[in-house]
């Protein structure tokens, strides 16, 4: 590598509530010579920062504009009810929509679940954040909707969750710019695909042995007995009948 050329690195960009840990700490023992940075973005500007070129792949929530971006799902996260600890809702392990129609329902600018109006009834108005919401809910103001995930990262000691059955729910996925596919990506494609360090899809896989040429079938050619030894088809001394040694009192040879 010459003094010009730049340290090759990989920027992934996350939503909040995704954790991306597992994926980098397989990437730093597969890649160590390449930094990964995480640049974390709100879910609504995830797309815009894949496309604008300032990360290189992100953990995003679907769905994303399947025109200029590839995606890949990962998994399916539940939908959970934030409400305060002393709810009514804290009775069930679970909930349907139905339960709580009459519940007064906060539904921030932010949200990530794929519907216009959650049923309920509806706050005087919109928070503008997730985390706003939170504290409306805090505060008695209202129950709110929300990723699992999201629920434990605003995690409170006097708020709970539970699980609603019928809700919408968020997929997550690894996004990146269709026409940016480069080696770097497709590793990280790999590691979330769960493919081994060897796998043929990933960059630098475990080179590849030579071929061994094929064996000749010809048959192997006949050995002829050396020189000077016996074929085992005589009886006579090798020494002949009249040089035997002076101990030898026997006239003919012992047989074979």
């Amino acid at each position: 590598m010459t003094g010009s050329e730049a340290t090759p690195t990989f920027r992934l960009a996350y939503v909040p509530g995704v954790t991306p840990a597992k994926w980098v700490r397989i990437w730093n023992e597969r890649l160590p010579d390449v930094p990964l940075t995480l640049v974390p973005v709100p879910a609504a500007e995830a797309s815009d920062v894949l496309r604008r070129g300032q990360a290189d792949a992100g953990l995003v929530r679907l769905p994303v504009d399947r025109t200029v971006l590839s995606a890949i799902p990962l998994y399916t996260e539940a939908t959970v009810v934030v409400a305060p600890k002393d709810h009514v809702v804290t009775a069930a392990e679970e909930v349907s929509l139905d339960e709580l129609a009459d519940e007064v329902v906060l539904h921030p600018l932010d949200d990530v679940l794929d519907w216009e109006r959650p049923p309920g009834e509806p706050a005087f108005e919109r928070p503008a954040t997730t985390e706003d919401a939170i504290e409306h809910v805090a505060s008695g103001i209202g129950i709110l909707y929300v990723p699992q995930s999201l629920a434990r990262l605003h995690h409170r000691k006097d708020l709970t969750y539970r699980t609603v059955v019928d809700a919408p729910q968020s997929d997550v996925a690894l996004s990146w710019p269709e026409d940016a596919t480069t080696d770097l990506v497709e590793d990280f494609i790999g590691i979330v695909r769960g493919r081994t360090v060897n796998s043929t899809r990933g960059r630098t896989p475990t080179p590849a042995q030579p071929k061994t040429k094929a064996k000749r079938t010809e048959a192997p050619a006949r050995r002829k007995p050396a020189a000077g030894k016996a074929t085992g088809k005589t009886g006579k001394n090798p020494r002949g009948s009249s040089g035997g040694s002076k101990g030898t009192k026997r006239g003919k040879p012992r047989g074979r």
